[in-house]
């Protein structure tokens, strides 16, 4: 199991999270960022802190193959305790929950896990809470078969993504989708290594680069819709 933040081992969920009628909340930190495909009470931007997001898991089913497997994200312990993930907080409502988590104990099968860490929502708001929650995330740690290891260059994840497609599309679309969700949720911050991966892809795609949003630190319209 990889390391993280607190001591050596990522959070366990909470005990008896299931079992109480209490609503809980799932952190999005790849696709669920731009879709959900499961009922929610309410959405919220902000971050995990203590992580790094990176492309360090094989997919064999939804952006690729078990001959050809794609890549998609997972979390990596950070040296840097403040470092910062950005994504997509939902708060699912506790009438809803067993049936919501069972979508997704089936959708993350291919070697990811449910663990429990603080999701602190940004930028404040009068309408929603503003207090950092317990949050549950699906992180396909270290051991999991299909964990490809923390050692590829950015061109060797690349070369792997190109020509990788599964049930759920494309793989560098995988890519595309999660890069502009960034950019249009939290302009101006920066995650080099998705940010880097994404240009490798266009080039070699020959695609138009994105525009970029590098110094402006206002957020869109898009970003406050939770």
């Amino acid at each position: 199991m990889s390391e993280a933040a607190h001591g050596n081992r990522i959070p366990q969920a909470f005990e008896g999270d299931e079992d109480d009628q209490q609503d809980i909340w799932i952190f999005g930190y790849g696709s669920l960022v731009w879709k959900a495909d499961f009922p929610f009470e309410e959405k919220r931007t902000g971050y995990i802190k203590g992580f790094l997001r990176r492309f360090f898991q094989n997919s064999i089913d939804h952006r690729g193959t078990q001959d050809r497997p794609g890549r998609v994200v997972t979390l990596v312990h950070s040296d840097d305790p403040e470092s910062k993930v950005w994504g997509m907080g939902y708060r699912i409502g506790a009438s809803e929950k067993l049936q919501v988590l069972s979508h997704l104990d089936h959708r993350e099968k291919n070697g990811y896990d449910r663990h429990c860490v603080k999701f602190y929502p940004y930028p404040p708001c009068t309408a929603q809470l503003n207090e950092p929650q317990p949050i549950l995330l699906y992180v396909a740690t270290q051991d999991n078969p299909s964990f490809a290891g923390l050692h590829d260059t950015l061109d060797e994840i690349a070369d792997q993504i190109l020509g990788s497609a599964g049930q759920s599309g494309k793989n560098p679309e995988y890519v595309y989708k999660l890069a502009e969700a960034m950019r249009q949720l939290y302009p101006g911050e920066r995650d080099d290594h998705l940010f880097e991966l994404e240009q490798l892809l266009l080039k070699r795609e020959c695609r138009p680069e994105p525009p970029t949003t590098d110094g402006d630190t206002s957020r869109s319209e898009a970003s406050k819709e939770g």
